[in-house]
């Protein structure tokens, strides 16, 4: 299957970067590498740029489109999860870089590649690991977590209201015999949430799967470490872009963002700041950008993205 997946807000990440020709650029999140390749385009001889993906096929398909094309600037792909972004700059003694992309979640390929087990949509084993290096699958939280826990990873990841029913109905089913296929448990959250609240909005397992692939990838903590390690390499003016397609996600972008534009912690009450922490960057948009109409009509997975920019100061 060849691996594809359509850039979203391409022209935004392009602007939002501010790209200089000679720069050294990170995109974390490979994917397509329909990213990558923008941003590489516009690089001369003297400019860089790192892909990393956990994907191994996303990192071998990528080679693959990029050694069909000649490029100015120098540029390495790494099968890595993005938290190790520091280790991998390091090992390339690259210090600093102009710019740095997160674009968040899962892929048009790997939710349309039935094998990998992301999708309510197909009947495949209950996988759902971007690293198929990891170990812990979606089979092994379904199966072995306590039904406590599953229904907190429903609800917090999914925001699913039925979090607690498709816990208990899932506890019930497994206590007989494991629950192996995404098929069966898409069966089973379909017979715990009433009929009624099925007939509207999403499919009923859409929460659920999104909440799984979360846990099982560990993509908020994984996040929020990746972005406190992307400040401290960013160059002095350095771009840091972000597209998340999850309230969660937005959270900690957000947060993390703030953070870095205003640190400090002193009580209101004081008249001035005595903790003396500065501010390290500031924000460039006020309000996440959202793809328009033309991009949400030829991409609908466009939807429910938002970008964020910030500089460092």
């Amino acid at each position: 299957m060849e691996y594809s997946h359509t850039p979203v807000l391409i022209k935004e990440v392009i602007q939002g970067l501010a790209i200089k020709s000679s720069g050294c650029y990170v995109d974390a999140t490979l994917g397509g590498a329909g990213h990558f390749e923008e941003i590489l385009k516009r690089l001369d001889k003297d400019g860089y740029i790192a892909g990393l993906d956990q994907d191994i096929e996303a990192v071998e398909n990528a080679k693959l489109k990029l050694s069909r094309k000649h490029f100015e600037a120098a540029y390495d792909i790494y099968n890595e999860n993005f938290e190790m972004i520091d280790i991998i700059l390091k090992r390339n003694h690259i210090q600093g870089v102009d710019g740095i992309l997160f674009d968040i979640g899962v892929s048009s390929y790997q939710l349309d590649n039935p094998e990998r087990g992301f999708s309510y949509q197909h009947d495949a084993p209950l996988d759902m690991r971007m690293d198929e290096r990891q170990k812990i699958t979606a089979w092994d939280i379904v199966n072995k977590y306590p039904e406590e826990t599953l229904k907190k990873i429903f609800f917090e990841y999914g925001e699913e209201r039925w979090s607690a029913r498709i816990a208990d109905f899932i506890a019930a089913r497994r206590k007989k015999h494991t629950i192996d296929s995404t098929k069966e448990l898409v069966d089973i959250i379909k017979s715990a949430i009433p009929k009624g609240a099925r007939r509207d909005g999403p499919h009923p397992a859409k929460r659920t799967f999104q909440a799984l692939r979360i846990a099982v990838n560990d993509e908020l903590g994984v996040l929020e470490r990746a972005l406190l390690k992307s400040l401290e390499l960013l160059n002095p003016k350095g771009r840091l872009v972000v597209i998340s397609f999850h309230s969660k996600e937005d959270r900690i972008v957000k947060r993390t963002f703030a953070g870095a534009q205003s640190p400090c912690e002193c009580p209101d009450h004081l008249p001035v700041c005595i903790c003396n922490k500065k501010p390290v960057a500031k924000v460039i948009t006020k309000k996440p950008i959202v793809a328009g109409k033309e991009e949400l009509d030829n991409n609908p997975r466009s939807r429910s993205a938002k970008l964020r920019i910030l500089e460092k100061l």
